[in-house]
Parts: C-alpha cells; structure tokens; sequence
C-alpha cells in the first residue's frame, strides 16, 4: 500500500526537536505522572508496582472501558475497543469498513489521516472544503449534493482541528439525518470531544446520535496525556466485532500501564477539565488580545480544541514563512500548507502564557518586517 507524505508529521519532526518555542503542539501541557496523582490523590501509588506486566486484559480492563463508557449516553461495553491512540482508532475503522471503490466525503480542512489514509486504501475520497465565510461549519446542501448511491462514508472531526469550529448538536443531528436517509456511515474523529469553550464542554458524540455513528476518543488532548498513547472506537457491535479482527493483526493488547495511568484521569477527569480549562481561557485571553493589535492577521477565533488557524497578510507561502521565522527566532509554527489550505499558519495556544505571548509579540515582529 503507497501512501502519501503525512504532512503535519513530516513538517513537526524536522523542526520541533530542535524549537526553542513551540507552538506547534495541539495538545494542552501534558501532565506529568507525578501531577496526574496529586490530581486524582493517590499519594503513594505503590499499587503501580504489583501490576503483572502480562498482555492483561486484550481488549483493555473493565475498569478503563467502565470510565471510557461514562463519556457516552446509553453505551456499552461491547461498543467500545481500545485502541492505540485515535489514530490507530480512525486506522482501524478505515481498514475494517472500506473496500476499494467505496467512496468517502471528508470535511476539509482536518486531520490529514481522515482522507489520506482512505485514499491509500482505494476508496474515492471527496472532499468538501470548509469556508472561512461560513466560519468552518459544514455546508448540508452541498454534502447533499455530493453524495452517490456509492458514498459509504462521511468524515467530521469535531472540535475541528486545525480551526477551532464546534458543529453544533443541532448541525450533527442533521448530519445524523441526511447519512440515514442513504444508510451512510458517519466517522466523527472527537479527540478533542469536551474542550468546547462555551456552554456544555462536551459536544454531543456521534455514536449517541445516531446508530451508524463511529467515535473516535482519545487520552491526548481533553486529558492531556498523549504519551500515553490510548485512543477508543466506540460503535454498534457488528462493526466492532469486524474491527477486533484488524486488531488482532496490529495491535494485540494496549499497554497495561498506559491502562492504568488512562483509567486514573478518566475516573477522575473533572479535576483535570478543570486543570485545561483554566489553561484554555490564558491561552485564549493571550490570543485575543494579540488579535486585536494584530493588523496582517485575521481568524475566526476559535470556539473549541487547543488551535487556531490564522490567515496572514503576506503573498508568500506558508512554508517558507515558518521555515524563515523558525531560522530568525527559534519558534516553531505549523504552516498551513501541510494541512492543504495556503496562506495561513496554525498555532497551539494551550501552552504558558506568558511564552505564547512572547512568540506571539516576535511573530509580530516578523510579519512586520517581512516583504511579499
């Protein structure tokens, strides 16, 4: 199977390793294992050290998949598989449903797995390009007109990565409407499910809307542990009794320290939601008020996730605006450009505040010295 460049991946490990700053993360400060118990508060974990270093449980522990299964209304456990990470969820689920010649619509931008991979699989991959004008929301007409009598399956990603946009519950629900009225099939990539920013921090999630509906969850970002690597497929049991097949061949068992560590922020989430979003709110407060001085960028500010698409004011292209910046400052930015929609530049803001402020006033800086 050939497969294209990932971008985003390919463009972070040659320059993040080596970034003074960087604000190319999109994941909240990762919490230390040390901070993860004084949260929960387990002072002396010592419980970590009798843990039987076995495959365990192959599908993950009925403790993990009990706080897995409290993030959802109605589920069970026969529709939830761990996964290693979302990405090895969205991978799984591609691999278990696509044929070659199916056809798959993704909303775009996103992440870049959501139509690459499919494409590498044989599918017919449509895209539909989300519209600054519309403030990143999906446009139901034109996915109305988009789909086939081939069309097996619809692409969201919500909070959007890389621009903040939330669809609403209403707007999903709708979605949910026009897939079942062509027996369609929805992947809702939701790694950054309960980071909306406004009334109720947790979107409703596909699986719940709808009964051919497939979440994908994660530890990464809501809870700010992606090292541990932990991600879950959450969908009706036919297609997760199809999934558990691909992972036996790729994935086996999770680990079961990533399953203990992810099991403790679960049960206790609420503290660290609490933790983000106050690290959320500095971020946004920073970036609003670069905004508001900032006269060669423009956005719509984002309304959840951990980043914000920026469009500049500069006829050059976004690459070579990074790499420049990157060489000048030391500051790591992602460059639109990976993520196929040139001219802007894509920042995390749920980083120290008083360092993205820093970045923020030298991008400044730059930009304003800085000839087309």
């Amino acid at each position: 199977m050939r497969i294209d460049t990932f971008k985003i991946e390919d463009w972070m490990n040659r320059y993040c390793p080596t970034a003074q700053y960087d604000l190319t993360t999109s994941c909240i400060k990762p919490l230390t294992i040390r901070e993860l118990m004084t949260l929960s508060g387990i002072c002396r974990p010592l419980e970590i050290f009798d843990i039987d270093l076995s495959y365990g449980d192959i599908h993950g522990s009925e403790r993990l998949r009990t706080a897995i299964k409290s993030l959802y209304e109605g589920q069970d456990y026969e529709n939830i598989t761990v996964t290693h990470g979302a990405i090895g969820g969205n991978q799984l689920v591609f691999e278990s449903l696509l044929d070659k010649g199916d056809e798959v619509i993704t909303f775009v931008p996103t992440y870049q797995q959501l139509y690459s991979l499919p494409k590498a699989l044989g599918a017919n991959v449509k895209s539909i390009h989300l519209r600054e004008e519309n403030n990143w929301q999906p446009n139901l007409k034109e996915l109305e007109d988009t789909l086939t009598c081939k069309t097996k399956l619809i692409c969201l990603n919500n909070p959007n990565n890389p621009t903040g946009a939330v669809i609403s519950d209403e707007i999903l629900v709708r979605i949910a409407n026009i897939a079942k009225a062509h027996n369609i099939w929805i992947l809702c990539d939701e790694a950054y499910r309960g980071l909306n920013h406004q009334g109720n921090n947790y979107s409703q999630s596909i699986a719940d809307i709808y009964e051919k509906g497939i979440s994908i969850g994660s530890m990464s970002k809501t809870y700010s542990l992606p090292g541990l690597r932990l991600g879950w497929i959450v969908c009706r049991s036919d297609l997760r009794n199809e999934i558990i097949k691909h992972r036996e061949y790729n994935t086996i068992s999770i680990s079961l320290i990533d399953d203990y560590y992810a099991t403790i922020a679960l049960e206790n989430r609420k503290k660290i939601e609490a933790r983000n979003f106050q690290i959320i709110q500095n971020g946004l407060r920073v970036l609003n008020d670069w905004l508001n001085e900032e006269v060669y960028i423009k956005t719509n500010f984002p309304q959840g996730g951990t980043t914000a698409l920026l469009r500049y004011k500069k006829d050059i292209s976004s690459c070579y605006l990074c790499e420049k910046f990157y060489c000048e400052t030391g500051i790591a930015i992602l460059p639109g450009a990976t993520m196929d929609i040139e001219g802007t530049v894509r920042i995390g803001y749920c980083v120290n505040s008083d360092m993205l402020n820093s970045c923020l006033k030298a991008f400044s800086k730059f930009l304003r010295k800085l000839k087309n």
